[in-house]
């Protein structure tokens, strides 16, 4: 029983971190996240959202030309089981978080067409799986 209370924690914090992401757009024409994207509705099964099976945690973002806009918090960092980050085509703005690092199982990062501003050359070395 232990475990279950483990496995609903790690799930709840995927779940905080991507509603921290949905306060941070400020523009979604399409209403892509605002009418998917709640409390009332299983993370796994939210839009660009890709949950693994065996450890109930999310894998896959995906958020491509969805014409969004904002920023993108730290809270990012916590999705721990992230495999695929994919932002491309949309208006996001800012700085990327170095709480990026934390993403150790991140393989796929497209932020292309978008209009992140700093450096992440000097953390990117730390994403032990990253294809570039």
């Amino acid at each position: 029983m232990a475990f279950l209370a483990i496995e609903a924690t790690n799930i709840i914090t995927d779940q905080s971190s991507l509603l921290a992401l949905k306060v941070h757009i400020t523009h979604d024409p399409n209403n892509f996240l605002a009418n998917n994207w709640t409390a009332s509705t299983s993370v796994c099964n939210w839009v660009g959202i890709t949950c693994d099976s065996q450890n109930n945690r999310i894998i896959v973002l995906n958020l491509t030309s969805m014409s969004l806009t904002g920023t993108i918090p730290p809270h990012i960092g916590n999705l721990s089981f992230l495999v695929q980050l994919r932002l491309r085509n949309n208006g996001f703005h800012g700085s990327l978080p170095v709480d990026i690092v934390h993403l150790h199982r991140l393989e796929i990062f497209h932020l292309e067409l978008n209009s992140f501003q700093g450096e992440i050359s000097s953390w990117l070395g730390s994403l032990p799986k990253l294809q570039i």
